[in-house]
């Protein structure tokens, strides 16, 4: 089974189900004759599709709509807090290439500040699958769910055995570790379980936890990551503002809790576009890159917590 075929199980089973699209069908290209005119296409009109999902959902629909993440997030933003967000309406929406999935495309199509968006929108739900597995497993709850939820798309092969059932709201612990945490979501996952091996070969043994829902989030994963090791990092294609670095930060704060932490994200910049290998490499994200800087993390001898920023601002 694949996405597409998930979707068409779902559809066949409940007739509320409306499959949407801006112009976006690579994952479901084949659902339009199974549908027929529960497919919706509206073209490159992202704030349309939006306004359309939202009096779909108002008249008992269940509207699963996709497009490219960052044209979704940014381009139909007003209609996706206002028209869903506000009414609590149950709109699926699916983000698809987030990160810098899209690759060469460059920055106008890199989704790495959508969950810092989305996020701050009451009761919107954000999950991250880390691979075709993931994403199938999470789908259910996805649509079953009567809030309005965001999905950042991946549908990449598994690398990473998974072994506890996805839950809104709940983290999965796929290692043990005393030396190092490293939290981390999405595509970013294959990076984090590579640089494991690594830092196994260094002696270094790390806890890796997947945080696959952002919003809700694993208040009791976070803070149980707090404690236990030397130092806790986490790793994700997105800016350190409003992400899982900020995620975890707040999650620190709310509850009285310090560690030695250090965030492994796309800092305050745009970059150079370039395939997903050369980015992560070049932005030392990729599973080599996250070891080295444990590593040099981990022999400080004094170490200094991380600033967000280089320098203090005024």
């Amino acid at each position: 089974m694949n996405y597409e075929t998930l979707l068409a199980d779902f559809a066949r089973d409940d007739d509320r189900l409306v499959v949407m699209t801006a112009e976006n069908r690579a994952a479901i290209r084949n659902l339009p004759p199974i549908l027929g005119p529960r497919f919706i296409d509206v073209g490159i009109a992202e704030q349309t599709m939006i306004g359309a999902a939202a009096g779909l959902a108002l008249a008992g629909r269940i509207p699963v709509v996709h497009a490219l993440a960052t044209f979704l997030v940014l381009r139909a933003f007003e209609f996706i807090r206002t028209d869903v967000g506000i009414a609590g309406l149950p709109v699926k929406l699916v983000g698809g290439v987030p990160g810098v999935l899209s690759e060469a495309n460059g920055p106008t199509h890199q989704a790495i500040e959508d969950i810092g968006i989305l996020r701050g929108i009451p009761k919107m739900r954000v999950v991250c699958p880390s691979d075709e597995v993931e994403l199938l497993s999470m789908m259910p709850h996805v649509i079953a769910d009567t809030a309005p939820v965001y999905v950042r798309y991946n549908a990449l092969p598994a690398v990473v055995p998974h072994h506890e059932p996805f839950a809104m709201g709940r983290a999965e612990v796929l290692s043990a570790g005393k030396h190092v945490t490293l939290l981390t979501y999405g595509v970013m996952l294959r990076e984090v379980w590579a640089a494991r091996a690594l830092l196994e070969k260094q002696g270094i043994s790390a806890r890796v936890v997947n945080v696959r829902s952002l919003s809700p989030v694993d208040e009791r994963a976070l803070l149980d990551a707090s404690s236990g090791t030397e130092l806790v990092v986490t790793v994700e294609d997105h800016f350190t503002k409003g992400g899982l670095a900020t995620i975890f930060a707040e999650t620190l704060l709310r509850f009285g809790r310090t560690c030695r932490f250090h965030p492994f994200a796309f800092d305050d910049r745009w970059f150079r576009p370039g395939l997903l290998g050369d980015v992560l490499a070049y932005e030392r994200l990729d599973g080599p890159g996250i070891a080295g800087r444990v590593s040099d993390l981990l022999r400080e001898k004094n170490p200094k917590p991380a600033p967000f920023t280089t320098e203090p601002t005024a």
